[in-house]
């Protein structure tokens, strides 16, 4: 049904509806499924589309990830990452190999993060408990954040 009303060809309709979806951005699998299954009516095959779809290449979950990883590697860090993955319902080998590229960019992306918020090493324990809490929000393990913290301690003396 569109806009109230039954649809001729239900099928075409959940095509449509499937591209216009893909053509903003990559999704996953299981986003498209989830956000299609409410479109889908009685004799519409939505893994039979969903199929099609990787077949012809317009459905790929490798793309996805790897353009989730680019997009949100500049201000997350590998754990924040890896979970918005798995939310999104990729599976575990495919959150390892984005974890490769993630961390990779790991240091770059953890001094970016720090220096757009702060800017200057803490010049107490409660200011460094404040700026290790937030690295750790945006997904940096803890034991690189307090090297990182240690450095630029080392570096502003």
């Amino acid at each position: 049904m569109a806009w109230g009303f039954p649809v001729a060809n239900p099928e075409a309709d959940l095509r449509a509806r499937a591209l216009r979806l893909l053509a903003r951005r990559e999704h996953s699998r299981a986003e498209l499924r989830r956000k299609l299954s409410p479109h889908v009516e009685e004799g519409t095959d939505l893994d039979a589309l969903l199929d099609d779809f990787t077949k012809r290449g317009w459905l790929s979950e490798e793309r996805y990830v790897e353009q989730t990883v680019r997009a949100k590697s500049r201000k997350y860090g590998p754990l924040k990452i890896a979970n918005h993955l798995r939310e999104k319902g990729i599976d575990e080998a495919g959150i390892e190999s984005a974890l490769v590229q993630a961390k990779a960019e790991e240091a770059e992306a953890l001094a970016s993060a720090w220096r757009t918020r702060f800017g200057r090493p803490p010049a107490d324990d409660a200011e460094k408990a404040k700026q290790v809490r937030f690295l750790q929000q945006r997904g940096f393990p803890l034991d690189s954040v307090l090297r990182f913290l240690k450095r630029e301690a080392q570096a502003a003396r």
